[in-house]
């Protein structure tokens, strides 16, 4: 009989290193401090620097994106056409920070044409199976992207800084995203003890949403008086819109990665993951979002 480390944890290969034992965080929460400090570090410095060049993180983080949804798929025996929709992406990001919503649908249309015909090359098995999987795909990751570009476009193309419209957009889009999801977590590990989808995501629970609503409330009331110069009831409509589309993107992301029996898309993060394990609650955010703000903020 083979000789077993008595500290392995079940489910541990035997002979092999024991597994580190995150807590309830279930995370490694140094690296993940460390990681986010790094990447909110090169936003801002993008953004109050020259908020151009934050169009290159938003595309850089589109195609790696899309890369880590087609090494997901590719578990289900799905072959992601990455090409078409990585150049496609990009486009959509770049035309709609460059000329606006109209020209967005327009690219996003072209992308979606473009792509089914590029799968023609492979022939007719699997083509609706991986055309659907590349439609779903554009339109989570470069579709809804491309609404980041669109709230940065506000107070113009060039710039940057607090008084820019666009970065401070986008600064309080972050924010009270971050916020929500810190909440949400906070509440959860702390006083979690009603789980709000068992099935799809255990961890998460009715009393971590309730930190995530009064966190983002409290931050969309902060930030919309103190950043936006807006009416602090608008800030209530944006902490409960991101309290409410941040849970459902992060149940959605959930679902898929349960679907395709898979933890994390990737480990290119360190601590937290993949990229679109990050992504999922800005993405599920950022149109609503956009709307609200263009409307009753930057146009009212």
């Amino acid at each position: 009989m083979p000789m077993t480390n008595p500290t392995t944890p079940p489910g541990a290969p035997a002979g092999g290193p024991p597994v580190k034992d995150h807590g309830r965080a279930g995370r490694d929460l140094r690296a993940a401090f460390t990681s986010a400090f790094l990447l909110i570090g090169a936003i801002l410095a993008s953004l109050l620097l020259w908020k151009t060049a934050f169009m290159v993180i938003v595309v850089a983080a589109v195609v790696v994106a899309i890369w880590e949804l087609g090494r997901g798929l590719g578990a289900k025996d799905i072959d992601l056409p990455e090409e078409p929709l990585m150049l496609g992406g990009a486009v959509m990001v770049v035309v709609a920070y460059v000329f606006g919503a109209d020209a967005l649908v327009t690219a996003t249309a072209v992308t979606a044409l473009v792509t089914m015909l590029w799968l023609l090359r492979r022939g007719i098995d699997g083509y609706v199976q991986n055309a659907t999987a590349s439609l779903f795909t554009l339109v989570y990751v470069p579709f809804l992207g491309a609404f980041v570009a669109l709230l940065l476009r506000e107070g113009g193309l060039y710039g940057g800084g607090f008084e820019n419209d666009g970065v401070r957009g986008i600064i309080v889009f972050i924010a009270v995203t971050v916020l929500s999801d810190t909440g949400g977590y906070a509440a959860g590990v702390l006083f979690g003890k009603h789980p709000m989808a068992p099935v799809i995501s255990p961890k998460k629970s009715w009393e971590g949403f309730a930190g995530s609503v009064v966190f983002s409330v409290a931050a969309g009331i902060v930030a919309m008086v103190w950043l936006l110069d807006g009416r602090w009831w608008v800030g209530i409509f944006l902490g409960l819109i991101v309290a409410v589309m941040a849970t459902l993107g992060d149940l959605c992301e959930s679902v898929v990665k349960r679907d395709l029996g898979i933890k994390d898309m990737s480990q290119v993060i360190p601590g937290h993951g993949g990229l679109m394990d990050r992504l999922d609650s800005l993405l599920a955010t950022i149109a609503p979002v956009w709307l609200l703000l263009h409307h009753l903020v930057f146009r009212a």
